[in-house]
């Protein structure tokens, strides 16, 4: 077990580096290969550090706290940060190994940023330093800036990168203050020690305007509202597996950051405040959950579509976080697991459309993938995945989520998850139905804007494929699989629950880093899918059948049904598309908007 941690990222940064230094002497399947064993190397080193029965504590260069105070650096893995891990070195793999037919020519560059991507993502899960969270935050960051803009000869891709990294810029300026501001009130940088030096007394401004800047921050990562319009235009067009990453796990990171800061850090000084901030976390939640639901409902360009999915679902994962509840945080991380597959299949999904048909634009592609049987399978099966229908993970990730809100008396959640879930996948079915099978008219704006629509990313000839390599289905299908064997999986439902228990005990957290004490996971019970989680989920999914099929048929709809539903949604996604305006101005002023509400909201709720 001593090495595994370490291990966990020096294979991704030294292959990385290996890849860069051999790139112009070796072929492409050697890079390809290579890259794809890698990220797998790494998730099997994840995997195993997930499912360890203690908390695996790792000092690098034997410095361990001396006199009650940290003077090295340590990574402090739980089955949590591992699975995360986990989830970002799986379609990392997936990524590249989708990546080997999807580009006509691409170079060791490209192998080299997503594992370095990957080691980020990896540092960032595990890592028990603050400032370190830090810097794997920003590795992340900079290696996705230049992913998005991979095709740099393009001005789209440059201009979705410079949207990414203006926005994402700030976040890192406001974590890294917040960050400042914990260090000079506690003096240490490590996370156990900054919990144990505050304690629980009634928290200072210093540690609520750290708490601001941090939530900000990471808010900011995981595009909840208003942070998230930076989102959709990286999706748009950033290369399809890079995509993949990006809503599979990137954002979901910011999330586990906040809930790893959160619990370690300020849990102690906010525990008497946990009432309130309970509210308003489920509340901006609720509000990205929604919005991002009704702007999936209102794309074309698929990838554009599946961005606001993302959003949408970021919200639902808040959601679950915010509840500030052990059995509502295995919910989430369940289902953060599940919705990684999901995710990572609809965009490899529409890979192989964007391969053969050279456009991701709904209603260019219409009727043109009825000879792709197992591409519509795959869509159609994502979507409903999105839906919460069982036996998908998704499922039993919202079925303990829902089960911890009514504890709490939340009982009204589970019809955000109904509501949202039928948004998303509505939009996904209502794109298959005209995609796969050729339903429902020509979309209106077709003519008017789809000469608008950005160029596809690959640099090929022009001309589509009328072949689908293996290598390019079997990962879409693969994560299919994942994401319902982890619905059917009631052993790890159980795990999740003892992991997420000792998340949250922030005594045992502190006793293990800075004491050496060993900190063992209580063995619980599976959990199974009940019949309420079943119904809610077939619920959720009949309603996007529903808005599927009533967007494909809208013309024979009588008028007096639709006007009630036009006069409220009409205005309001006028609204919402024109503040998604693609200028990196607007976005700013709304991160603005953003922070200075959130920071009066952390002064009515920690007054």
């Amino acid at each position: 077990m001593e090495p595994l941690p370490s291990l966990a990222v020096v294979i991704p940064l030294l292959s990385a580096t290996a890849l860069l230094a051999v790139g112009p002497a070796v072929g492409r399947p050697v890079l390809d290969l290579a890259g794809a064993a890698a990220a797998a190397a790494t998730a099997v080193v994840c995997v195993l550090l997930a499912t360890t029965s203690t908390l695996v504590v790792t000092w690098f260069g034997g410095w361990e706290p001396l006199g009650g105070e940290a003077i090295g650096q340590n990574f402090a893995i739980d089955p949590f940060g591992a699975g995360t891990a986990a989830l970002a070195a799986v379609l990392t793999a997936a990524s590249l190994l989708f990546s080997w037919r999807y580009f006509e020519a691409i170079g060791a560059l490209y192998h080299t940023l997503m594992l370095l991507f990957l080691g980020g993502m990896v540092g960032f899960a595990l890592t028990g330093d603050m400032f370190n969270l830090f810097v794997f935050f920003e590795l992340l960051t900079t290696t996705g800036y230049a992913l998005t803009a991979y095709e740099v000869e393009r001005p789209a891709p440059l201009q979705g990168s410079l949207n990414f990294a203006v926005t994402n810029t700030i976040g890192a300026f406001l974590l890294v203050h917040g960050i400042g501001f914990l260090y000079g009130r506690t003096g240490t940088l490590n996370l156990a020690e900054i919990g144990r030096e505050l304690g629980d007394g009634p928290p200072d401004a210093t540690v609520i305007v750290a708490f601001l800047l941090i939530s900000t921050g990471l808010f900011v990562k995981a595009a909840i509202v208003p942070f998230h319009f930076w989102l959709p235009d990286a999706h748009a067009v950033a290369p399809t597996p890079v995509s993949v990453l990006f809503s599979g796990v990137m954002i979901e990171l910011g999330l586990y950051g906040w809930a790893r800061v959160y619990w370690t850090v300020f849990s102690g000084q906010l525990e008497p405040h946990v009432g309130d901030l309970r509210v308003l976390l489920v509340a901006i939640g609720t509000l990205t959950a929604i919005v991002g639901g009704v702007m999936a409902l209102a794309q074309w360009h698929l990838k554009r579509l599946l961005a606001f999915s993302s959003v949408s679902h970021a919200g639902l994962i808040l959601i679950g976080v915010g509840l500030l509840d052990a059995g509502a945080l295995a919910g989430a991380g369940i289902y953060t697991l599940a919705h990684g597959a999901v995710k990572g299949a609809l965009f490899l999904a529409v890979g192989i459309l964007l391969h053969h048909h050279r456009s991701v634009d709904e209603g260019r592609l219409r009727g043109r993938g009825r000879s792709q049987p197992v591409t519509a399978a795959v869509f159609i099966a994502g979507g409903l995945g999105l839906a919460g229908l069982p036996p998908f993970g998704t499922t039993l990730g919202k079925q303990l989520i829902e089960e911890a809100a009514a504890h709490l008396h939340y009982e009204w959640v589970g019809a955000v998850f109904v509501v949202a879930g039928a948004l998303t996948a509505g939009a996904v079915l209502r794109a298959a139905g005209r995609v796969f099978f050729g339903w429902g008219p020509p979309p209106r704006r077709d003519v008017e804007q789809a000469a608008e629509e950005p160029l596809p990313e690959t640099d090929d000839n022009g001309t589509g494929r009328q072949h689908t390599p293996a290598v390019m289905l079997l990962p879409a299908a693969a994560l299919v699989v994942i994401a319902v064997a982890i619905g059917l999986a009631a052993p790890l439902a159980g795990a999740a629950e003892s992991a997420a228990e000792r998340f949250v005990d922030v005594q045992a957290y502190q006793a293990a880093v800075m004491d050496g004490a060993t900190v063992r996971l209580e063995p619980r019970p599976g959990v199974a899918l009940n019949a309420s989680a079943m119904v809610l989920g077939a619920l959720a999914a009949g309603g996007a059948v529903a808005i599927a099929l009533g967007a494909l048929n809208r013309d024979r709809i009588p008028q007096r049904l639709l006007r009630p539903v036009t006069a409220v949604a009409v205005p309001a996604l006028t609204f919402l598309e024109r503040i998604q305006s693609g200028h990196v101005g607007d976005y700013v002023a709304w991160i603005t908007v953003g922070a200075a509400a959130l920071g009066g909201s952390y002064l009515l709720v920690l007054r």
